[in-house]
């Protein structure tokens, strides 16, 4: 015989019956990421360096790197005239430098992926990948990787970021 959430809370086990049931606000809860490096400093980066949301959803960074500052920055041509990353319809950020245990949120609702860097350690690889919901992917090829009078992506970025596939196959893509 199966108790009703009922009979459980008159039985007294509230807690437990509270704790059995689905909470959509937890679901809501910001999605983190670290923003991290060695103790040398010569070696920074996010992580998740790739993940999935829902649209909708609030990413958060964190640093949590004691030695550096960083950026949450959208690839966008309004953000040091970078190519155009995130989807058209999406608005570009840039969470200015964030010191040690400072943070920095984003609702993101377009879907679509979204490439970010960190502006001063761009140049050491220090990118990431977000996709929101499950937009239609364009191949990698046909991400731009320099805007007209901008700087080209530096070759050590490109090649940090995950694949789009591994992305939404796995959901979570941690530092390898």
């Amino acid at each position: 015989m199966t108790a009703s959430r009922r009979q459980i809370l008159r039985a007294g086990g509230g807690l437990l019956a509270g704790l059995a049931w689905p909470r959509p606000l937890l679901a809501d809860a910001p999605v983190e990421i670290g923003m991290q490096g060695n103790a040398d400093g010569s070696q920074v980066w996010f992580d998740p360096i790739g993940l999935r949301v829902r649209p909708g959803q609030t990413v958060r960074w964190i640093n949590k790197d004691p030695g550096n500052s960083h950026t949450a920055t959208a690839y966008h041509p309004k953000n040091f005239e970078r190519p155009l990353r995130i989807p058209e319809s999406a608005q570009p950020w840039n969470s200015d430098y964030l010191l040690p245990n400072e943070s920095f949120s984003i609702t993101l609702t377009a879907e679509g992926v979204y490439d970010i860097f960190c502006v001063p350690h761009e140049h050491a690889g220090m990118v990431g990948r977000i996709i929101v919901g499950q937009p239609d992917r364009p191949p990698a090829d046909t991400l731009s990787t320099q805007t007209a009078g901008g700087k080209p992506i530096p070759e050590i970025a490109l090649r940090a970021f995950p694949s789009i596939d591994e992305i939404m196959r796995r959901g979570v893509i941690r530092r390898a």
